[in-house]
């Protein structure tokens, strides 16, 4: 039994040796430096979620297009439901992002976040006006745990595509089940509510989708491989807003030499 424990205790590290080992070296694409290590799982992910994208979130922003419900909106216009969805859906997710502004040690983006949070929340009817954006100019810090992170030295990692989520790094992979573990909302919340507020986020990205769906179907559909050049693009817009885009970043230069004085 002790030796059936103690290699159960072992084989997270055993696997972790044997992908590393398996890892290929970073390369250079369109003079963006790549470490995608795991590629062949990658494009057999992305291939699920172009076919679902292809399926069911397409067909939707299609429609929404149509009713010219994701158009760019004028804040002049009248507000419709599919704008009020992402509203509150956004508005949700403020809180979290706040405590990650904290633990960026940016106090200033924190408490413009909750104060955002705070007046959508009341004036703005549960979130879904923007009177803290429109009326006020309290826009948006946003942030998540992988940019904390990134904050804290920890290095970028291997590419991944994430079933559903699509594009991430393994920085980032964590820092999503961290958002989960630390977001007040999901902590205040339970059972029903909790669920409705999920609800309520995956709807306000689906708008997105809906919102931008041009541009993410020329990339899907359009492009003779897809997958590198979605993960190309994503690449270059996460490292600049993290501050990474620099020429010479390595996405190693912040790994610790466990045998370096």
């Amino acid at each position: 039994m002790k030796i059936s424990l103690r290699a159960a205790r072992l084989g997270p590290i055993f696997l972790a040796l044997i992908l590393a080992g398996c890892a290929s070296a970073p390369q250079m694409q369109d003079g963006i430096l790549i470490n995608d290590p795991y590629e062949g799982a990658n494009r057999r992910i992305h291939a699920f979620n172009k076919g679902v994208d292809a399926t069911l979130i397409s067909p939707v922003a299609n429609r929404l297009r149509g009713s010219g419900e994701a158009r760019p909106r004028d804040p002049s216009d009248p507000i419709g439901p599919v704008q009020m969805v992402v509203n509150a859906g956004r508005n949700l997710s403020l809180p979290g992002k706040a405590v990650n502004g904290l633990l960026q040690g940016r106090p200033g983006d924190a408490g413009r976040n909750l104060t955002r949070f705070a007046v959508n929340s009341t004036v703005g009817l549960a979130g879904l006006f923007d009177p803290a954006g429109e009326n006020f100019g309290l826009t948006e810090r946003d942030t998540d745990f992988g940019a904390t992170l990134a904050t804290w030295g920890v290095p970028e990692g291997a590419y991944l595509e994430l079933p559903l989520i699509g594009p991430s790094t393994a920085r980032d992979a964590t820092g999503r089940v961290v958002d989960l573990v630390i977001d007040p909302v999901n902590n205040v919340l339970s059972g029903r509510d909790r669920r409705a507020a999920f609800g309520l986020r995956v709807a306000s990205k689906a708008g997105e989708r809906a919102r931008f769906g041009d541009s993410v179907d020329g990339v899907l559909q359009g492009s003779a491989d897809s997958y590198a050049q979605l993960r190309l693009i994503w690449l270059m817009n996460r490292r600049h807003e993290l501050g990474e885009d620099r020429d010479d970043f390595d996405p190693y230069d912040d790994v610790i030499d466990p045998y370096e004085d």
